[in-house]
């Protein structure tokens, strides 16, 4: 079998792995094997990719691979659950900048071609990683900050801040267009690749933290858009097809997000959701004398008799570190015969999937887990609902005030059941900074308290009733 055959072999397996991984990977249960499915078509098509190209020598290329496998494997070993959303957009920016320079190597190899043929295909192409792996690249770093602490989480605004946007767009697309039709100038490229740089903080800076799963989900989807176009640039079908998988899936992942918060795309990214929270107020008057706080002995009583019980995970609880605390108090509910479910909402925490992984991490089983239009029509017929750390997506101004800044978005209705038992370290506003009726609902008790301890409490609590 010719060496072509081979190869093209090697990049049709490797695609088939990526695609059987995905798949797998939306259930917790086969989701560790879609991960291995994963790397195992990744490795595939490096090695094929590896022989397919006139290397003179390996030496750098086994360094590289020896740093980012030890780089990968302590990250895997000690990141935090709570910093994967972090991770997430370290990893797409990457991908982004690998982009850039893989596409500028290309360039700066085929610049002799150009001065007698110029392909155009492949310098269209080149232009693309730049402007698109640029702002990936910047994009997800300011969200890693924003995430992080580095930035400030809320929406950064100015006079003018569409404007300037637009005019950093219209730059780039100017200066791409440019390159395409003087392809022997290299520095055009890497001045575009510097303005798609800028364009990236233009764009992600003035995004309030409420919508980093959006973000988040939508700058993957550039990094996959980004590596497949690079996969034109080096004629490799096997990047092609990886890039588009990853590129369409976060897509289609951000749209479900918008969806779950009832805004589109445009809004997120030009609307400054969360610009609210730099003019809040205090809202003292707003709860004064009409919060009832609890103990953990009052909610273990109220537990001690209910037949049915439904667990609302928030960031405050992957702040605290309480999933498996929360399984402890789940396990030993479920052994006295109670119903015990756990209602996720699309957009809790900050990335996509945030809370399913948490819970699955603490080894809660999947079917116990329900998304928010399985479960809201059941709220009604629940005994008691604990909220443990979740706040926006559990706020009736969503749906009573179409003033609120998440006015429209689907929430869970937790104030339908019996009685709601909020865990909270204080009255303060979530993300979209705004206060939540639901803490002054007659059938709402609040828990003061860290969400790991407070549960703890409670887990105590009930053992001694």
């Amino acid at each position: 079998m010719e060496l072509v055959s081979i190869l093209n072999l090697s990049y049709l397996v490797a695609s088939i792995l990526f695609i059987v991984g995905i798949k797998q990977l939306a259930h917790p249960k086969t989701a560790t094997r879609g991960n291995l499915l994963g790397a195992l078509g990744m490795l595939i098509a490096v090695v094929a990719t590896l022989f397919d190209q006139a290397i003179l020598t390996y030496d750098w290329i086994l360094v590289g691979v020896l740093i980012g496998s030890v780089v990968g494997i302590i990250l895997a070993i000690k990141i935090q659950m709570t910093a994967m959303p972090q991770l997430v957009a370290v990893l797409n920016g990457f991908g982004g900048i690998a982009s850039v320079f893989v596409a500028g190597a290309a360039l700066q190899l085929s610049i002799p071609k150009y001065v007698t043929a110029v392909n155009y295909q492949e310098i269209v192409s080149i232009v693309f990683s730049a402007i698109v792996g640029g702002i990936t690249f910047s994009g997800s770093f300011i969200a890693f900050g924003k995430l992080q602490g580095f930035i400030t989480e809320k929406a950064v605004r100015y006079p003018g801040d569409q404007l300037v946007k637009i005019l950093v767009g219209l730059t780039a697309i100017g200066l791409g267009v440019y390159g395409c039709l003087e392809p022997t100038d290299e520095s055009i490229y890497w001045i575009l690749s510097g303005v798609s740089l800028l364009l990236g903080v233009f764009l992600v800076i003035p995004i309030g933290g409420a919508d980093m799963p959006v973000v988040i989900s939508l700058l993957n989807s550039y990094s996959g858009i980004a590596a497949s176009a690079t996969g034109f640039v080096l004629n490799n079908n096997v990047l092609i097809i990886s890039g588009s998988l990853v590129g369409a899936s976060g897509i289609i992942l951000t749209q479900i997000m918008c969806k779950a918060m009832n805004r589109s795309l445009t809004n997120v990214l030009f609307g400054g959701f969360g610009a609210v929270a730099t003019e809040m107020k205090d809202d003292g008057d707003f709860y004064s004398g009409k919060v009832k706080s609890t103990s953990a002995e009052e909610v273990a009583m109220l537990l001690d008799v209910a037949r049915s019980v439904v667990i609302v995970p928030g960031y405050g609880m992957a702040v605290a570190q309480a999933q498996h605390t929360v399984r402890d108090l789940y396990q030993l509910l479920t052994a006295r015969n109670i119903d015990v479910t756990f209602a996720i909402h699309p957009v809790a925490g900050r990335m996509p999937g945030h809370m399913n992984v948490l819970l699955a991490e603490a080894d809660i089983p999947y079917d116990r887990l329900k998304e928010m239009d399985e479960i809201n029509s059941t709220f009604e017929n629940v005994d008691v609902v604990i909220v443990n750390g979740a706040n926006d997506v559990t706020n009736p101004l969503a749906k009573t005030d179409p003033k609120s800044p998440i006015a429209g978005m689907p929430i869970l209705d937790v104030g339908n059941a019996k009685t709601v038992v909020v865990i909270k370290r204080s009255l303060s506003p979530g993300f979209a900074g705004v206060p939540n009726p639901l803490f002054i609902a007659d059938n709402c008790l609040m828990l003061f308290g860290d969400g790991k301890k407070a549960t703890q409490e409670m887990i105590a609590a009930l053992k001694e009733s």
